[in-house]
């Protein structure tokens, strides 16, 4: 799947940023608290594009840590490993804004590394 194209649209009374028209996805905020990350994963059957809603986020994709401002797209497409962290010294929770592209099913996580335990 390729990488949506963003839309960015001015009007007079602002502006308005289309992320996805007429595909199935699934639109989740994802919130980790300071000292806390998600586990390493990747999905097969589904895309991913995120979107910082606050400073402090931290993504790893594919071994590679990125720091993105707030407001930044992260894709991370089917096959790629890919996990959310928020530093201990960061003084408040992180948010990413998750749209799934493709089929969703919570089963399609394939967790390759969890600081809680799961399989």
């Amino acid at each position: 799947m390729d990488q949506p194209k963003t839309l960015h649209v001015d009007k007079p009374w602002g502006s308005f940023d289309q992320f996805v028209l007429n595909q199935p996805c699934t639109v989740k905020i994802l919130t980790c608290n300071p000292g806390q990350r998600l586990s390493l994963q990747r999905h097969r059957h589904r895309s991913e594009l995120w979107v910082a809603l606050d400073e402090g986020v931290v993504i790893e994709r594919d071994g590679q840590v990125l720091t993105p401002d707030r407001g930044a797209e992260v894709w991370l497409p089917a096959g790629c490993t890919h996990r959310l962290s928020c530093e201990a010294r960061c003084p408040h929770p992180v948010r990413v804004m998750e749209i799934s592209l493709g089929t969703f099913d919570e089963s399609d996580i394939e967790r390759l590394e969890d600081v809680y335990g799961r399989a």
